[in-house]
């Protein structure tokens, strides 16, 4: 089939549907859409068809698109040291009792 009028021709694209009903969306549908990690799709039925477009903009869609202004505080090692000081502090006044 030629392109004609400016029109491009349908392309067929088969996937396999997984035990659990799943799709994965094949790599050139992700870039026709613009779709990243994480991205939403919305499927719209019509009688027999289905349209598959991309979800409008949502703070979860949004979610690690960006990186943090600050890097993310390491929670464990803060712990040790708050529990170090206070051992540290609470040898000091047990010595000076």
């Amino acid at each position: 089939m030629s392109e004609h009028h400016g029109v491009k021709p349908m392309k067929t694209i088969i996937a396999s549907v997984t035990e659990r009903g799943q799709v994965t969306i094949p790599s050139e549908v992700c870039h026709v859409l613009g779709l990243g990690k994480r991205g939403k799709v919305i499927f719209q039925i019509h009688g027999s068809e289905v349209r598959l477009t991309t979800a409008p903009f949502t703070l979860e869609t949004a979610y690690g698109s960006v990186q943090p202004l600050h890097r993310s505080e390491d929670f464990d090692m803060l712990s040790r040291v708050v529990k170090e000081e206070r051992a540290t502090k609470h040898a000091r006044s047990a010595s000076t009792a």
